[in-house]
Formats: C-alpha cells, sequence, structure tokens
C-alpha cells in the first residue's frame, strides 16, 4: 500500500518526550491532570447550555458548539501523547500521522471558523439589536457551525495530502510531541519556497481572513457602542464581547506563531512549548474565560453547584 512516493506503513518517530522515568511521570501526571479539567469544563458548559432554558440563544449555541469542538480536538492528540509517554517506542504509521495531522487541524480551524461566526453574532446584537432574533436565528447558527466544520476539514485534506505528496528525507524522526504541519514539514527534502507558499496561503484561509473578519466586526461593534450615551450601556455592551475577545487573542495569537512563518523559523523547543498552550492551554482556559466573565454562566455555577449539594445531602 501506497501514497504517493510513501508506504503506508512508514513509521516516523517522536523524538520531544523527556527520557529519564521521573521526568516522564511528571508529565504524564500533569498532561493528565489537564486533560481532566479541559473535560470537566467543556463538558460543564455544554451541560449548563443544553439543561438551562435561559441560556438557549445563539450566543450560547456558539460557545457550546466551541466547547464541543475543542473536546473533538483535544482528544485527537492528547491521548496519543499520553499512550507515547507510556511506551518506550514512541512511532505513528503514515497513515496514522496524516489522519491526525487532518482532524487536528480541521477541528483547529473550525475553532477560527466559530470565532468568526460567534463576532458576527455580536456584531448583530449590538449594531442592530432590534432586527437581531430575526437575523440571528438557530437555523443561521447551525448552518454557521456545520460550515465552520466543514471548511475546516476540507482545508485541513487538501493541506495534509499535500503535504504527504512531497519527499520525506531517510531520517523520519519528529521533533514534536505529536504530528503537526511545522515538524512534517522540516522532513520534507526539497527547499522550495512553493511548497511553503501553498501551506502559507492554506493558513492564511483559515486564520488570517477569519480573524481580519473578526477585527472588522469589532471595528463596527466599537463605533456603535461609543454612540451610546449612558457609561452603563457602554459597559454592558463590551461585557457581552470582552470574553469572546480573550479568546480571540489567545488562540488567534498562538496559531499565528505556529503556522503563518517560514519553515526556517522553526525551533523545536520552543514550538513544543507553544503546541502545549494551544493544545492545552486554550481548551482549558476558554471555560474559565467564558464562566468567570460571564454573569449567566457564573449564576449557572452555583445553581448546579446548589443542586449537587442538595441531592448529596438527601
Amino acid at each position: 500500500m501506497t501514497w504517493g512516493n510513501h508506504s503506508l506503513l512508514m513509521e516516523f518517530v517522536f523524538l520531544a518526550y523527556p527520557s529519564p522515568p521521573e521526568l516522564r511521570v511528571l508529565f504524564f501526571l500533569g498532561v493528565s491532570l489537564v486533560y481532566i479539567l479541559i473535560i470537566g469544563g467543556n463538558v460543564f458548559i455544554v451541560v449548563a447550555i443544553h439543561t438551562e432554558a435561559r441560556l438557549h440563544t445563539a450566543m450560547y449555541y456558539f460557545l457550546g458548539s466551541l466547547s464541543g469542538i475543542e473536546l473533538c480536538y483535544t482528544a485527537v492528540v492528547v491521548p496519543h501523547i499520553l499512550t507515547n509517554v507510556l511506551q518506550s517506542e514512541k512511532t505513528i504509521t503514515l497513515l496514522g500521522c496524516a489522519t491526525q495531522m487532518i482532524f487536528f487541524i480541521g477541528l483547529g480551524s473550525a475553532d477560527c471558523f466559530l470565532l468568526a461566526a460567534m463576532a458576527y453574532d455580536r456584531y448583530v446584537a449590538i449594531c442592530f439589536p432590534l432586527q437581531y432574533p430575526l437575523t440571528v436565528t438557530l437555523t443561521l447558527c447551525v448552518h454557521l457551525v456545520v460550515a465552520s466544520v466543514v471548511i475546516g476539514l476540507f482545508l485541513s485534506i487538501q493541506l495534509v495530502a499535500f503535504i504527504f505528496s512531497l519527499p520525506f528525507c531517510r531520517a523520519r524522526t519528529i521533533e514534536h510531541l505529536f504530528c503537526d504541519v511545522p515538524p512534517v514539514m522540516c522532513l520534507v527534502c526539497t527547499n522550495s519556497h512553493i511548497h511553503e507558499r501553498v501551506v502559507l496561503v492554506e493558513a492564511t484561509l483559515a486564520i488570517a481572513m477569519p480573524f481580519f473578519f473578526i477585527a472588522t466586526s469589532y471595528a463596527f461593534i466599537v463605533a456603535a457602542v461609543l454612540k451610546i450615551h449612558s457609561a452603563a450601556g457602554r459597559h454592558r455592551a463590551f461585557s457581552t464581547c470582552s470574553s469572546h475577545l480573550s479568546v480571540v487573542l489567545l488562540q488567534y495569537g498562538c496559531c499565528a506563531f505556529m503556522y503563518l512563518r517560514p519553515n526556517s523559523s522553526y525551533y523545536p523547543k520552543q514550538d513544543q512549548f507553544i503546541s502545549l498552550v494551544y493544545t492545552l492551554g486554550t481548551p482549558l482556559l476558554n471555560p474559565l474565560i467564558y464562566t468567570l466573565r460571564n454573569r449567566e454562566m457564573k449564576g449557572t455555577l452555583g445553581r448546579v453547584l446548589a443542586r449537587n449539594c442538595l441531592s448529596q445531602s438527601n
């Protein structure tokens, strides 16, 4: 079985995992703890939005979808990382590597597109409040979420198919914790700038274009909010956007640093840390940001905890 000029059974070896047993145990426990918190936080948001009638709005539908995508996004790589920590041979087949990249990049891109859809939701809510219920309907929300996932996976499949059609060098070692674009591109033997440009175009479509849309939406939002005469009204309008804006800056900052640059600027140690930030840090912080900075989510958290306490006491 072959794909282009590669055997599907060809294996890559990961070199970024700690070797000393003590460090491996600490790394495993640390990643496991963060992963448990990610699952708990995002599952709480999904369940809270599903069960609380007052959260059945477009903004919270998008937030629940974002949490669902991030649960899938982390599930693509984190169990693989934990398994490799415990194994002596940290390998993956070419087919396994390509599959992991398709879903990791595809769901990560869907995250970016969904954040752009959430910016549109805030734009309509603040700039056209009277038309908001008629414009941002549940049907539109579903279409935007599905479109985000479909476009993200479509771009990802194209990119991965292109990368794995290139010739790889004999040394099939990956200086990373999982299969990602920058470390895998370092295995390509040809140094043509055309290949880098193709990757850069795909990254621009998935990262820069949604970010430009978000920036434009917030420019209109700021202009509309500044026209509000009362300070309380301006504060209320900005508070509905602050959580989303915090998540956007964290997500897009890490993604732009990793993917919107040439291969020559790839530094394994530094990029391994950045990849952990957007693989573990962003899905962990998103529930915290939206819960701690959102009055309705904090109220829901209090009610859920109160119900649990009452059920245990009975």
